[in-house]
């Protein structure tokens, strides 16, 4: 639009920072409705990643590969923008708890997990596209269920319909009431992106979250 075109032009003249676009590397609701907590514009991308793990990976080695992978594997498209790459692998004692897909297998995962303990391990990565740096980090939050009934198991599940999440976990809703306790110093990466850490990143990248004007 010529006014657009006109404005970005005399801030240009008149020396103010350019905006640098940001972009997520999801598809994942639960991560853009994270992301619109900070009100910082942005738009939202598929990554083009495989996302299995290697051979004897472990879990949080996986979450922190991926994280990053997934923030480059659109690093072509977006040559000048800041991307968000994110990744989080359930890991119950060594093993890593994928996403249900199912109301079969949600159950069996519930079951299994019932009064044991789980670290959701968030791999985060910011990517200057511009100049191939990146900030990366592991956030973990060590999760405690309850000892749930067979008949909370499935009325959860009826109501929550979890199956697209790890662990069968939808925190951000009734998922919560699933756990005795949490540890982490980041919360919401339990939700699947670390709001105070990626806040720090976009910080030391010249995005300052709280000094944006509404």
């Amino acid at each position: 639009m010529p006014a657009k075109t006109t404005i970005k032009t005399m801030a240009d003249t008149l020396g103010a920072p350019a905006r640098r676009r940001l972009v997520l590397a999801s598809t994942s609701r639960y991560r853009r409705l994270l992301l619109e907590r900070l009100g910082v514009p942005f738009i939202a991308v598929a990554p083009g990643t495989e996302e299995a793990p290697l051979v004897d990976e472990a879990p949080a080695a996986t979450a922190f590969r991926l994280a990053e992978a997934k923030a480059r594997s659109i690093a072509g498209m977006h040559p000048d923008a800041l991307i968000i790459g994110s990744d989080q692998v359930a890991d119950c004692e060594g093993r890593p708890i994928g996403k249900p897909g199912n109301h079969e297998r949600a159950v069996a995962q519930l079951t299994e997990l019932s009064g044991r303990t789980v670290v959701f391990h968030t791999g985060l990565a910011l990517l200057d596209a511009a100049s191939g740096q990146c900030q990366t980090a592991l956030v973990d939050v060590r999760s405690t269920f309850r000892f749930l009934s067979a008949a909370e198991i499935d009325a959860y599940l009826r109501r929550e319909r979890p199956y697209d999440c790890a662990g069968s976990v939808r925190s951000e809703a009734l998922g919560i009431a699933l756990f005795e306790s949490i540890e982490s110093d980041d919360p919401t990466a339990l939700i699947g992106l670390p709001l105070i850490r990626l806040t720090s990143m976009l910080r030391a990248a010249g995005i300052a979250v709280l000094s944006r004007s509404t």
